[in-house]
Parts: structure tokens; sequence; C-alpha cells
């Protein structure tokens, strides 16, 4: 283990593993675990269990707690594990002492359920959650919670609160956040990550911001190309570029073109594709549904390309 800080240890491909499920819809631990050892080996930056990718929205508490521990016991301190918190503040606040519990190092403090809050309610909910455990908390925010750059420097404020990701995408709100934080608090470190789906076809405009951190739902099924795309976008010769421009052209814009086909398929297409790489972690659970057999079939094509590009 290491003494430095959560944020501190926040570094290269931050890994969404999916949760893996058994022919019968239980969890199956097995898979799961086979999952995170592949991503962990491989290289991940992080672990994000429970998180959106890994079906958060459908797990009960006591699976959401087994598989975090899972996580923790196949990372074994080599990186960090951070595991999502969400729906309403009680709730929230009772899967982050799971979490706790579990062994994890932070939480992802996911979006509260369904309910649109004003700026007031919203910097409660997440002060609320991060007094609630010694966890570090990222905050994300997407869909019902769009933050002020005012509140973000309250939140950049608050004991335990280290990081925002963004799955907004408004470059505009975002360049103003961390001009307001970095005024507000220049000795206070806090990071920031680009939480996008597929964050890659968008990781030039947000490193033009300085943001370098990035989620990677590609890295969960072809790690090869979401590790050559990110080494590439963190080089600076005349190859590097031609990588990442070559990997935007004929796989991640393609594949984005492909998850917009279907509801769910940020979530439902990366599962699919971890099968097709030769791990059963079953379908996705209700209300999400699995890809038309047609997109399946062009997923496929998309994972042999991928793999071609990046080996030359």
């Amino acid at each position: 283990m290491t003494d430095a800080t959560l944020g501190q240890r926040l570094d290269g491909l931050l890994f969404f593993p999916v949760t893996a499920y058994g022919p019968d819809g239980s969890l199956n631990l097995d898979a799961y675990r086979a999952h995170l050892r592949a991503g962990i080996d491989a290289g991940a930056g992080a672990v994000f269990a429970c998180c959106g990718t890994g079906e958060f929205h459908a797990l009960a508490p006591d699976e959401f707690e087994r598989c975090v521990a899972a996580a923790v016991e196949e990372a074994a301190g080599a990186v960090p594990v951070l595991a999502g918190a969400g729906y309403g503040t009680a709730l929230a606040v009772d899967f982050a002492r799971r979490a706790e519990r579990a062994g994890a190092d932070g939480l992802l403090a996911m979006p509260p359920y369904l309910v649109v809050a004003d700026q007031r309610g919203l910097l409660r909910h997440f002060t609320e959650l991060a007094a609630a455990t010694s966890l570090d908390v990222i905050v994300y925010q997407r869909d019902n919670v769009v933050l002020a750059p005012e509140t973000v420097v309250e939140l950049a404020a608050t004991p335990g609160i280290v990081g925002l990701k963004d799955g907004l995408g408004d470059l505009d709100l975002l360049q103003r956040t961390i001009s307001a934080v970095r005024t507000a608090h220049p000795d206070r470190p806090f990071r920031y990550f680009n939480g996008l789906p597929t964050a890659e076809l968008t990781g030039l405009a947000y490193r033009g911001l300085g943001v370098t951190l990035y989620s990677s739902a590609v890295f969960a099924f072809l790690p090869e190309v979401a590790l050559a795309f990110h080494a590439a976008l963190a080089g600076d010769t005349p190859e590097d570029r031609a990588t990442v421009q070559r990997l935007l052209d004929g796989f991640y814009r393609p594949l984005v073109e492909l998850r917009n086909q279907g509801r769910g398929y940020a979530v439902s297409l990366v599962k699919a594709g971890v099968r097709k790489r030769g791990l059963d972690v079953g379908g996705v659970r209700p209300p999400l549904s699995e890809p038309l057999p047609e997109h399946l079939d062009r997923l496929a094509e998309l994972i042999e390309t991928g793999l071609g590009l990046v080996k030359g």
C-alpha cells in the first residue's frame, strides 16, 4: 500500500468493469474476478466497481458489497478501487458505508435518483455523502447533476471531496469551473476527468482544458486499443498524432455511431464486447436489453478493425 492520497494515486486509464451474471441472472463472482484480473493485469490505473458500466442501478445492496469486496481483493492494493454510491442521500450513504466496509479506497458519487435539484440541494447531498465515511469522493456531473462553478468551489473546499467526473460535455462550463476552483483554492489539489461515454472521442478537447484523466469503457473489452490510444494521446510526436487520428477515424467514431443506435448501448455493447473477447459475463439486467443481432455483428467487425489498427 501507499501513503499517497486517492487524488494522487489516480493515474493512467480508469477501468470500469462490467458486473458478471450467470445464466439465471445471479451474480457470477468467478467471472467478475477474472474480468477484474484481466483489466488490472493489462495496466488499469484504477478500478471503478459497480458504477455506470457495472450496472450500479441493477444491483441489490448485498450484491454491491460483494462485488466491491471482490474488486478490492483482486486489486490487492496495486491500484485504487472506487465504488459507486447513488440514489437519494440516505441510500447513497448506505452504499458508501458498504463500500467502506468492503475496503474500497473511494467513491464515485452518482447522480441522485430522478429528481432535478437546485444547487443548494445538490451541495447538501454531496457534502452529507462525503461526511458519512472516511472515503474520498469524486462527484459525477451528468444528466440531472449540472453544477455551477461556485457550487464546485464549495465542494472542492469540503473535506473528503477530491474531484469531479464530467459526463456533461459542456466545455465552456467545465473551463469556468476549473478556473473558479483554481482561483478560490490555488493550493488545494482537485482532480477532474472526462466521464463521457466513449471518452476517447473527446480526449483531445478535454486535454485542451488540462483534463488528462478519462474513463475508458473500451478498456473493459479491448485494452490493446484503449492503451494504444492512451499512449498516443499523451505523446507529442507525428507518429503519436497519426495514431490518434487513425484510431479515431477507424475505430472510435464508428463505435460511437454504433453505440448511438440503441438505448443503453453504452453498457450493453461493452458487456457484449467482453463476451466476444472470450469471457462469459452474461447479459444485462432489465430494464436494459441486449443489442440487436446486426449490431452485435457490427461490434465484432469493429473489434477486429481495432486490433488490426494497433497491430499495424
